[in-house]
């Protein structure tokens, strides 16, 4: 479940907007919501047009004139770089560009397994030995202060460019740039890694150069690596992306263009999220999977044999990262079913022996997904050492919950919303009591499902998904928009794609919407024909037989008129009263159930045959009069009683009712003489 926050106000803005920019009532309050105020504002976001001074970031001087002084002198460079795909991209940019300049350059990535992330000593020392003379990172390097200190020791020098945010004190390199360094003067603080690299090609290319032209050489690669790095699509980096996408659509770099045909991706239109979902994943799978310089070998390939070898490998690994990916993740439900009072804490932490350490940030990010939480996934090796990735929600500073733990550990690092860390395998039930004890003294935070305004189903048109489309490309920090329909009859549910999906039909003020919702069973969609819902839903413009049609896609459901925020703190209040928190009085009287909340539950559960939804559609079948924690806390003690068999996965619930023998005593529950009262 998501807490539903709906933009509103601005109503003047919007009209005037309306007015000015010759646009939709619909559109202009989308827009107002986002914070535009006038047409010359929206024009210049849709224009995108940027100026570009990359001597304004802080050390962008020093870096310039070592480079050139080691081009000029034939000097050994190497570019090092990170098995993302935004240090993939990078380094492959700014290798292919020191090479067309002239300069002796290689390249070189950390492998992730043996090496980790960043600069590291023994690798210095190999560059050295074959000797480089001066090294310099993309997205890496700003926090390797002893690293960089060790290579001056070999006599190598380091340029540093990194977006990462740098510690108290920069290493001693000749030159550190990025836009987070104190006193930097640079525009855009949220450049990627790649982002960073371009602007110290502009900067080599000197004052007044030809932007474009850069951009028509490397847009491509610069968009991959903003897209993955997920840094907000707005300023330059709305640019990159715009500009990158229209290269990609007919790139002529061989492996980027045999890696978009064994993508599915060939002829069909490029945008910044289904790139996010083909095009990143398959370059992120060779540094999680394998040897991570064959997708840099991949984006310089010149060779048609060597491009679709390497695209071929790639994808293999791609498609060996999802069916590893998939055991882990089930693994970790299967370890919540068995210990399910897991499932109660406000931060999640699944553990298992020898996952594999390369895709324990994907399933920490779908367990996130799954359950609404924070959520750690840990993996034991047998040298007696653990490593975690970790993902959060908005509102839970996961870097400080780690930092919290710092003594148990023997590495950390992250930022608010995602976290990396390892210590001995011995700490890690004291790391567990730890950082679950440190989420329970945090406010709570939920995910959120934000709208950016309610329209009616008059407005829901062709035109205005033509209009929305003009804010592409999407991202973070310009999300797809999400329009909000309330209070809507649901008058028709039928099945489609072989009872994959379901095409709904509401109707509201005489008008009928038909939408889709994918992913969902009939069986496995709780509401009914005549029920009252309000929905999130987003606009495409699809072409059918020649013509244009209207798509609107369901993004979230909630029963009408339900207030998402007190569901969510009733749901916590359960989560408490089932951890064993001691329960101030009003809070114990909410959520002890009554024997007529146990007869209203049993009896819509015995007429219905049991359930399957989210739990706030029961909510709703139920009446929507039981406190919403009452209500959890009643299917757990008709489950205790062996009234009915539960199964739960965050707030989806199936419900079977098992035959009855006798008069069963639901006061007698273990789990209601557990709960605390305070006096």
């Amino acid at each position: 479940m998501k807490k539903w926050m709906v933009n509103q106000g601005r109503e003047a803005a919007a009209q005037s907007l309306s007015r000015e920019a010759g646009i939709s009532p619909a559109f202009a309050r989308l827009l107002a919501a986002r914070g535009f105020s006038d047409a010359a504002s929206v024009q210049a976001f849709l224009n995108g047009e940027q100026e570009f001074n990359p001597f304004d970031y802080a050390g962008m001087r020093e870096a310039v004139e070592r480079i050139e002084r080691a081009v000029e002198e034939f000097e050994f460079i190497a570019v090092y770089g990170d098995y993302d795909a935004d240090g993939v991209t990078a380094t492959a940019m700014l290798y292919s560009y020191l090479e067309s300049i002239g300069a002796n350059v290689m390249y070189y990535i950390p492998d992730r397994e043996t090496e980790g992330y960043g600069l590291n000593c023994e690798a210095i020392r190999t560059l050295a030995d074959r000797e480089v003379s001066l090294i310099v990172t993309v997205d890496n390097g700003v926090s390797s202060v002893s690293e960089i200190a060790f290579a001056a020791t070999l006599g190598v020098d380091v340029v540093v460019t990194d977006h990462h945010r740098p510690q108290q004190e920069l290493p001693a390199a000749c030159a550190v740039v990025d836009p987070h360094r104190s006193g930097c003067r640079g525009r855009c603080k949220a450049l990627s890694g790649v982002g960073v690299a371009f602007e110290l090609i502009l900067a080599l290319e000197g004052e007044g150069c030809d932007v474009q032209g850069l951009l028509d050489n490397y847009a491509d690669l610069i968009a991959i690596g903003t897209i993955g790095d997920v840094v907000p699509l707005v300023g330059e980096n709305r640019l990159f992306v715009r500009e990158g996408l229209r290269l990609l659509s007919q790139t002529d770099r061989l492996g980027l263009r045999a890696l978009i045909e064994r993508a599915g991706m060939e002829n069909r239109q490029l945008t910044a999220v289904n790139v996010a979902f083909t095009v990143v994943p398959r370059i992120n799978a060779t540094g999680r999977m394998g040897s991570p310089d064959r997708a840099v070998r991949l984006l310089l390939s010149e060779y048609p044999e060597e491009a679709e070898e390497l695209a071929e490998e790639i994808c293999a690994d791609n498609d060996e990262r999802r069916r590893i990916e998939a055991e882990i993740f089930e693994a970790a439900l299967a370890q919540f079913r068995r210990e399910p009072g897991r499932l109660l804490e406000r931060l999640l932490v699944a553990d298992g022996e020898n996952w594999h350490p390369g895709v324990i940030g994907i399933v920490a990010s779908r367990l996130t997904e799954r359950f609404g939480k924070p959520c750690f996934v840990i993996s034991r090796s047998d040298d007696g050492m653990a490593k975690g990735s970790g993902r959060s929600v908005e509102g839970f500073d996961l870097f400080a919950a780690v930092s919290h733990c710092a003594p148990l550990l023997t590495k950390f690092g992250g930022h608010p919303m995602a976290a990396g860390l390892t210590l001995p395998a011995e700490k890690l039930p004291e790391f567990y009591r730890t950082i679950t004890r440190y989420a329970v003294s945090q406010p709570a935070a939920w995910p959120c499902a934000l709208i950016d305004c309610v329209v009616s189903p008059q407005e829901v048109t062709v035109e205005l998904a033509r209009e929305t489309a003009m804010l592409e490309p999407f991202g973070t920090g310009n999300p797809p928009p999400v329009f909000g329909l309330m209070d809507a009859e649901l008058s028709e549910i039928t099945p489609v794609g072989g009872g994959k999906h379901l095409r709904l039909t509401v109707t509201k003020d005489s008008r009928a919407l038909r939408c889709m919702r994918f992913g969902v069973s009939p069986e496995d969609f709780p509401y009914r024909p005549g029920d009252r819902i309000d929905l999130a839903f987003s606009l495409e413009e699809k072409e059918f037989m020649g013509k244009p049609e209207l798509s609107v896609i369901v993004r979230e459901l909630l029963p009408a008129g339900a207030d998402s925020g007190a569901l969510l703190r009733s749901r916590a209040r359960y989560e408490a009263a089932r951890r064993g928190a001691v329960l101030p009085p009003a809070v114990w009287e909410e959520q002890f159930p009554t024997r007529d909340s146990f007869a209203l539950l049993y009896r819509f559960l015995r007429e219905a045959n049991g359930f399957s939804g989210e739990a706030e559609a029961l909510w709703m079948r139920c009446g929507g009069r039981l406190p919403f924690g009452r209500l959890l806390l009643c299917l757990d003690v008709l489950s205790e009683r062996g009234l009915i068999q539960l199964e739960s996965s965050g707030s989806y619930l199936r419900v079977r009712l098992l035959p009855a023998s006798g008069k069963v005593d639901l006061f007698s529950s273990k789990l209601l003489a557990g709960l605390k009262k305070s006096e």
